[in-house]
């Protein structure tokens, strides 16, 4: 009940959600990166906007960015459970990937960044 209260009061915009257009295919999507139930719980409860976020113009193109940096389903699972922000808040275009581009200016590999 605590994790209910507490993804309600920083996104209360989830209850006016679809189930099923928003909440279940979203999950759906979670688990089938990898996350556990536990781990969706603590992924919405630490970003419950990702809920209301679209799967098809930011939350795909983003998973398949970070399998391209290397990271594997496990690795895309842990960082979605740890900082799902990542995933959600920046930009692609206009922050991860210059963000990416200077990591390996510094002479950091792709296996590098990824960690």
């Amino acid at each position: 009940d605590s994790q209910v209260a507490k993804t309600m009061t920083k996104f209360p915009q989830l209850m006016g959600l679809s189930l099923e257009e928003n909440l279940k295919p979203r999950v759906q999507w979670l688990k089938e990166l990898g996350l556990d139930d536990s781990q969706v719980a603590k992924t919405m409860t630490k970003f419950p906007q990702l809920m209301g976020l679209s799967l098809e113009e930011n939350l795909k193109p983003r998973v398949q960015w970070l399998k391209g940096l290397g990271l594997d389903d496990s690795q895309v699972a842990k960082t979605m459970t740890k900082f799902p922000q990542l995933i959600g808040s920046y930009s692609l275009e206009e922050t991860l990937k210059p963000r990416v581009q200077w990591l390996k200016g510094l002479g950091l590999d792709d296996s590098q960044v990824a960690k």
